[in-house]
């Protein structure tokens, strides 16, 4: 995806905050805060479950691809529904807002339905944010699993809802075998995904993945996170990120350090780094200054941009976590409790994200 192109216990608990949530009418006027609602798990999928695919943002219309996806799903033992509007266009979009939302609320009102993967990102997550009902999201939770894009119903729904949920591979991603592991292991085992870092590398020297130490030490908090630019695009909105005590992760891709510079300058002076207890760097793929310019002849490297703006932080700072645009992904559970060793170049993940049923 390349972005700039689109775009510069359960039972009662469940139900007692209800009355405090944001309405699709409402959402614009009214916020509840995840701090102000018990996070809810989803349980954990089982063989044989069925999931609900869907396109929030950009299309998926090829019929090779939605047969790449069924051959993913069966791989996993699990079954599959298809949203009734996920073949349809408008634009670049994978339908209108309405279809969109539609198929959205479709599949968290399915009781058949287990968990709700996006079958891709790329553009227009953000619109369907004003008009989800966070009350019926909420009184049914899921597993909901993305990246990239997906980032905009990922903050909303931890905000609104109260929802853990994993920011992860699409449908339509490479799954590797490390990611495979991971997506069990987080969507599959109702426990701890426990200590969790990149691959080990054949040749240790030329490491695949490199992870570097910005700042050391270790920090504790909630997981919150995703695609930087979607979490800079929300920012001012009903829907914009808490990272006070949180460990934070961002990935990107495609962007050029000077936009990185942007979006991170912009966390910054909204004060997102203040009171964080860490920050994960994800790799990002393509983040290079591109063909020469006048007015950029001289530029800064990505890991230059984190030094300048990260460098100074009080909290740690990893960066090269597998996270978000590359082959080898993790599976992250946005909203529980973890800890990052940045020396070790690890996250430890203390709380089960799926329960038991």
């Amino acid at each position: 995806m390349k972005r700039r192109s689109f775009l510069t216990g359960i039972g009662s608990c469940l139900m007692a905050p209800l009355a405090t949530l944001a309405t699709s009418d409402q959402s614009r006027r009214k916020v509840a805060p995840a701090s102000d609602l018990s996070l809810i798990p989803a349980a954990a999928l089982h063989t044989g479950d069925t999931v609900g695919l869907i396109t929030p943002a950009s299309y998926v219309s090829d019929p090779d691809r939605l047969a790449l996806v069924e051959r993913t799903i069966k791989h996993f033992g699990l079954k599959f529904k298809i949203g009734k509007n996920v073949r349809k266009r408008t634009g670049y979009l994978g339908g209108s807002i309405q279809e969109r939302v539609d198929d959205l609320h479709d599949m968290f009102g399915d009781t058949e339905v287990r968990a709700i993967l996006a079958l891709r990102g790329g553009y227009g997550s953000a619109h369907l944010l004003d008009r989800l009902d966070y009350r019926l999201i909420r009184a049914h939770p899921k597993i909901f699993l993305g990246y990239s894009d997906i980032t905009a119903l990922h903050l909303a729904i931890h905000k609104l809802a109260g929802l853990i949920t994993f920011h992860g591979p699409i449908a339509l991603s490479r799954f590797s075998g490390f990611t495979q592991t991971y997506f069990r292991k987080a969507l599959f085992e109702a426990k701890p995904l426990g200590a969790i870092t990149n691959p080990p590398d054949s040749n240790p020297l030329r490491p695949e993945h490199t992870l570097r130490v910005v700042r050391p030490g270790r920090g504790r908090g909630r997981l919150i996170g995703g695609n930087l630019t979607l979490i800079s695009t929300t920012m001012g909105t009903p829907y914009e990120i808490d990272t006070r005590g949180r460990l934070l992760f961002l990935e990107d891709v495609d962007e050029e350090p000077y936009r990185i510079d942007r979006m991170l300058t912009q966390l910054r002076l909204a004060g997102k780094f203040d009171e964080v207890a860490g920050v994960i760097i994800g790799e990002c793929r393509n983040c290079r200054p591109r063909d020469y310019q006048p007015s950029f002849e001289s530029t800064f490297s990505f890991g230059e941009v984190l030094d300048n703006v990260l460098g100074d932080l009080k909290a740690p700072v990893l960066s090269g976590l597998t996270i978000g645009h590359t082959d080898d992904q993790l599976t992250l559970p946005i909203g529980v409790m973890a800890t990052l060793d940045a020396e070790r170049g690890e996250i430890i993940i203390e709380e089960a994200a799926v329960r038991a049923r």
